[in-house]
């Protein structure tokens, strides 16, 4: 039963996912498509979690550390570039 509602749930997370990307793709403005991105990254954290729970395996907790930091580290890239026009600042020397 329990496997019936994981797998359930995972066919809409799949779904919801496609809609992101959608989003991500066809995005209105820069700020609607890191947003999009930070959404994509909490579902794909979801996904990995699910999975995880519906293989009765705890190997995966990494992978979900990983995509939780790399979804952070992206999203502040991408709001420091638009703020900016940079991501990282260097000194001009003469």
């Amino acid at each position: 039963m329990i496997d019936n509602l994981l797998v359930g749930s995972l066919i809409l997370l799949i779904l919801s996912i496609l809609a992101t990307v959608y989003r991500l793709v066809k995005g209105p403005s820069a700020l609607d498509r890191i947003q999009a991105l930070d959404c994509l990254g909490i579902n794909l954290i979801a996904g990995v979690a699910i999975f995880s729970v519906l293989l009765r395996n705890t190997g995966f907790f990494e992978v979900i550390l990983l995509i939780g930091i790399l979804s952070f580290i992206g999203t502040i890239a991408f709001a420091r570039y638009i703020e900016r026009g940079v991501v990282i600042e260097r000194k001009q020397s003469d």
